[in-house]
């Protein structure tokens, strides 16, 4: 299941190699860096569809720590697509030789934004583009993991001292990251561009046997982690009671949530509510697509992408009351703050009981992909 970062990046890949402009892509590995043509950027946006299988881990991928059999296949096959490799001190040598003369060099997953990297390019004559998704790990320091604050933290102040433009997916999250990255002497272009959204096709294939229930049933998308508020629903179905409905949490375990998956592994036996990690992108549609509700009680976001996608699959979602999703969810989603825990309670009651039907489900048409490049690449 691709997380949100993923399916923008992948956005990004496929628009890019749909110009008319030449592309190249630079990938950081244990080992070095390499380059991609065009050809080869495309090749691996395939492989990362699925629409080609990966290749055989070779001999120095073996290498490098501790990785899935995945990440040393992805790396082997970026090594056989690569026109060209450098060591990391040589990494601006390469984008000279190779890459083109004046050119836009675009980071939209918040990855690889290192000092030698946004110098390599910038020295190489390029102009740099950061999409910035969130400043959460710094905002809410309390919900990352063990040394990710620091490494966040390095991130930004990389960006702060290189981007030519700054790109933010929501007005929320402009107002919140220009505390730490404005830079008057060196400012940088500043533009709100807000994701569009792939939506699968609903399909029922990769679901479980046993799913979805014969019963009115809600669902919550995410990663198990601090910041999502899993916790909050368990004690909401606690307040539920016996005849609570089924809740479906569709979604992996994630880090600093110890009391939340200690209540998680003490359920009974017949416990309505269930994990179900790791269903692919149509299975998991199809489960939103027929449930009585999508539940979001995150307590922060850069964007929120599954109460989007939810309306867009003509599902109901109830979600904390944050700004954010206010600016791209309008009127068409029920709001309650998770410290009016009463409403939340009366809500999920009455939708058990009236599940949606076809005839009130409102069209809901959320931000594109082509409204937010006509936006980010009017710059260049």
């Amino acid at each position: 299941m691709l997380t949100g970062v993923d399916r923008v990046e992948l956005a990004y890949l496929e628009r890019f190699c749909a110009e008319p402009e030449p592309v190249f892509g630079v990938v950081r590995t244990p080992f070095g860096y390499l380059l991609l043509d065009q050809a080869g950027v495309a090749a691996f946006g395939e492989k990362l569809k699925g629409g080609q299988s990966w290749g055989a881990i070779s001999l120095l991928s073996r290498l490098g720590g501790k990785r899935s059999n995945t990440v040393r296949q992805a790396e082997s096959d970026l090594r056989r697509l690569c026109i060209a490799r450098a060591q990391p001190k040589f990494l601006g040598a390469m984008i000279r030789r190779i890459g083109p003369c004046g050119f836009d060099y675009y980071n939209v997953g918040h990855s690889n934004l290192t000092k030698r990297m946004l110098g390599a390019v910038k020295g190489s004559g390029g102009k740099v583009h950061v999409l910035v998704h969130d400043v959460i790990p710094l905002d809410y320091p309390e919900f990352q993991r063990q040394g990710t604050v620091q490494a966040f933290r390095e991130k930004m102040w990389n960006v702060k001292a290189h981007a030519d433009c700054l790109i933010f997916n929501s007005k929320d999250t402009s107002q919140r990251a220009l505390h730490y990255l404005e830079n008057e002497e060196n400012p940088a272009e500043e533009i709100v561009a807000h994701l569009g959204t792939m939506i699968p096709a609903p399909d029922p294939t990769g679901l479980p046997a046993d799913l979805p229930p014969k019963t009115p049933y809600f669902v919550v998308v995410g990663t198990i982690e601090p910041r999502k508020n899993h916790g909050f629903l368990l004690d909401v179905w606690n307040d539920l009671g016996p005849d609570a409905p089924p809740l479906l949490i569709c979604g992996s375990r994630g880090w600093n949530n110890d009391e939340v998956f200690a209540r998680l592994d003490a359920r009974p036996a017949q416990s309505p509510i269930r994990e179900v990690p790791n269903l692919d992108d149509a299975a998991l549609a199809y489960l939103v697509q027929n449930s009585a509700g999508m539940l979001f009680p995150s307590v922060a976001e850069g964007f929120g992408l599954p109460p989007v996608e939810a309306l867009s699959l003509g599902a109901r979602v109830l979600c904390n009351d944050l700004p954010v999703l206010h600016e791209f969810l309008g009127e068409k989603a029920v709001y309650a703050s998770v410290n009016e825990r009463y409403l939340w309670l009366d809500t999920i009651t009455s939708w058990a009981k009236s599940p949606p039907t076809a005839q009130e489900i409102e069209p809901f048409s959320g931000p594109n992909w082509d409204d937010h490049f006509k936006t980010v690449l009017r710059l260049r």
